[in-house]
């Protein structure tokens, strides 16, 4: 099952043919996904939804370049992914893509500066506009006054929102984000998922999730929901 491209639509940030996924469990190999095609527009909210082991952390990996399909095709920002040996998929991953974890993955010994700071020192950005591009960027997310906290002195909130500017310093063409309001309340959640609309909006940066926050999944542009490896409702609004 395909989603097809409406007429003048944008190019998709994604766009996935017949992808399947095995895994080897012993002498078993185990399918994590089964013949997926589907296509992610631009500057939107998609969201992966389904039940726990139908697929969507593994569909995540495949769109973040961390895994490599066992069969299909998988573009993202434009580029066929398989085309690339390891140190330019290294890179391109580093330039195009941001990431969102439930867990934050702060590094627990630096501030949050100098976590915001660090993917642009892995694409080698001079000082000058690694110090500009990352105070804005705390700015912009309400930390400028706890840019020399480490994560143990900020709140599960305070910690998401490092994390969110983290994704976005290096300004990604898209931003994978697994579970993030998980390990938040109701009222931090809401107020992280506000966050990221906003900067979606104002950057036309590309979101997507996976989730089973009710919540979250209300604030959807697309929903693919993903049960037992397949795509079995794609592109909903």
């Amino acid at each position: 099952m395909t989603v097809q491209l409406t007429a003048g639509a944008e190019r998709p940030v994604v766009r996935l043919r017949a992808v399947a996924k095995n895994y080897d469990a012993g002498a078993v190999q185990v399918a994590a996904l089964r013949g997926v095609s589907l296509e992610i527009p631009q500057n939107c909210f998609s969201m992966l939804v389904g039940p726990s082991g139908s697929g969507k952390t593994t569909l995540l990996n495949l769109i973040g370049c961390i895994d490599a399909p066992t069969e299909g095709t998988v573009e993202v920002c434009g580029e066929a992914i398989a085309a690339f040996g390891d140190n330019a998929l290294s890179d391109f991953r580093a330039r195009n893509i941001g990431f969102i974890f439930q867990n934050f993955s702060l590094v627990p010994v630096l501030s949050a500066y100098e976590n915001v700071e660090y993917p642009l020192l892995l694409v080698g950005m001079a000082p000058a506009e690694r110090r500009r591009r990352t105070l804005a960027m705390l700015d912009a997310v309400g930390l400028a006054a706890q840019a020399r906290q480490r994560p143990n002195e900020l709140s599960g909130g305070q910690k998401q929102r490092v994390a969110i500017a983290r994704a976005l310093v290096k300004q990604p063409q898209l931003v994978l984000a697994d579970e993030p309001t998980a390990n938040l309340d109701t009222a931090t959640g809401a107020s992280i998922i506000e966050l990221m609309r906003r900067i979606q909006v104002e950057l036309r940066t590309s979101f997507v999730f996976s989730t089973h926050d009710p919540h979250l999944m209300s604030h959807a542009d697309e929903t693919f929901t993903i049960r037992d490896g397949a795509l079995v409702q794609p592109g909903l609004h």
